[in-house]
């Protein structure tokens, strides 16, 4: 009888991380997708769309944008966060998808600045806002649930399936612009723009579907039967967890590099630098192509070698490459801006970013790892944010990218330090995850 029981449970084990997997995937993807489409169109038409009275200003302002959600963020982590370690991780990603879902909808359908006046940018940034609470519940949630479903030794690769698809709609969101950004300027301000962010309501309801079907992972179910569930998650974080809720944050500090290339990156290059809309998008595109690919097989090789040191090799790979990349985007040589872009972003910074999904979880214990994971990473997003518009307001007058980058490599510096002094987890059993955090 225990027999037939064990072999039960092992195959429902392997469906349930699978699920888990192509779950995390596909709502990354969109949420992404939905939230990177905004990177976008910041950089291309939202100064016209939105700040056409702002003069000089609209460009700062529009990209300024892009980083309020980034505010909301820490907000969304704290709430999805308690509702995921006390009602359940399906439940709260369930609810993020859909709120994600309807803020994008409903940007594609605001008017403009000429329609309505100031009222359009104030709803642009009360539904950018939402955008961001939503986010601050999404890759923690989808990272925990799978790292909680996986097998021990495996965690790290089923677990970088979110990563993958996160970096799936980083893609879509900047080659669903390709095509957008070559209409004419007037249909291209009209309703040209408005097509990327209204195709997200068809896409949220899949993903939707998809989540139903997910199951609790057994040591939450296990938390709830032995009412051993946190009363106020965020409050034990806070009071037994919080060197490695900084920890964490310090370490998820390296995503500056990612807003940095699919933004700021987009923003001079297609400015400053005169580079055409069309092919610095596809540059994008195709890093983020490159990383939809690498992120498992980053995972993998961490639940092989260890998460430290391909955390560390690729946070410093990542930093330094973008040298490569604006001296490239300068010198208008479009081969090599090519080749910066897809190993910058689809080899080395989707090391740390892949690792990621499964070391932060895992350093801290069920009963406040979606909490911790979600504050922890929101905080480091934090600069993520808002790296775009201060590379830009360097740049305005000077034109020059160095001061950014010399900061990404400061950060990719301190994110690796950080990822050193904290624990080894890969041969940790998923029981004894965040015991000695």
């Amino acid at each position: 009888m225990s027999t037939i029981v064990s072999g039960t449970t092992a195959v429902e084990r392997a469906r349930n991380v699978r699920r888990a997997a192509i779950s995390g995937f596909f709502g990354s993807a969109l949420e992404y997708y939905d939230f990177l489409i905004y990177g976008s169109a910041a950089a291309l038409v939202f100064t016209k769309v939105f700040f056409p009275a702002s003069g000089g200003a609209g460009t700062l302002l529009s990209i300024g944008t892009f980083g309020v959600a980034y505010i909301a963020r820490p907000f969304g982590a704290v709430l999805w966060g308690h509702v995921g370690d006390k009602l359940g991780r399906r439940t709260a990603l369930i609810l993020t998808i859909g709120l994600m879902g309807v803020a994008t909808f409903a940007i594609g359908l605001l008017p403009s600045y000429a329609t309505i006046g100031v009222a359009a940018p104030i709803l642009l940034v009360l539904l950018r806002l939402m955008q961001g609470l939503s986010a601050g519940g999404e890759s923690p949630g989808s990272s925990s649930l799978t790292v909680e479903h996986a097998p021990d030794g495996k965690r790290a690769f089923y677990a970088g399936f979110s990563m993958s698809g996160m970096q799936l709609g980083m893609a879509l969101g900047s080659l669903v612009f390709v095509p957008i950004a070559a209409l004419p300027q007037d249909q291209l301000l009209s309703w040209g723009w408005r097509l990327p962010f209204l195709l997200s309501g068809p896409l949220t309801l899949i993903a939707y579907l998809l989540r139903r079907k997910l199951e609790e992972p057994e040591v939450f179910t296990g938390m709830r039967q032995r009412a051993e569930r946190a009363s106020l998650p965020i409050v034990t974080l806070l009071r037994e967890h919080w060197v490695t809720t900084l920890r964490v944050a310090v370490c998820s500090g390296i995503n500056v590099v990612g807003t940095i290339f699919n933004v700021f990156a987009l923003t001079y290059a297609t400015g400053a630098a005169d580079v055409p809309k069309p092919v610095m998008l596809a540059v994008v595109s195709l890093g983020n192509l490159g990383a939809v690919v690498l992120a498992p097989l980053a995972g993998r090789l961490s639940d092989r070698i260890g998460r430290k040191p391909v955390f560390v090799v690729g946070a410093l790979g990542s930093s330094v490459s973008l040298f490569v990349l604006f001296s490239a985007i300068d010198a208008g040589n479009i081969t090599l801006v090519f080749v910066a872009g897809v190993v910058g972003i689809g080899v080395f910074y989707i090391m740390p970013v892949g690792v990621g999904a499964a070391y932060y979880p895992e350093q801290f214990p069920a009963q406040v790892r979606y909490t911790g994971m979600a504050v922890g990473l929101m905080l480091g997003l934090l600069a993520s944010g808002f790296a775009p518009a201060l590379a830009q307001a360097i740049s305005t007058g000077s034109s020059t990218w160095l001061p950014s980058v010399w900061i990404c490599v400061g950060i990719a510096v301190l994110a690796s330090i950080a990822a050193v002094v904290g624990p080894e987890t890969y041969r940790t059993p998923t029981a004894s995850l965040g015991r000695r955090c």
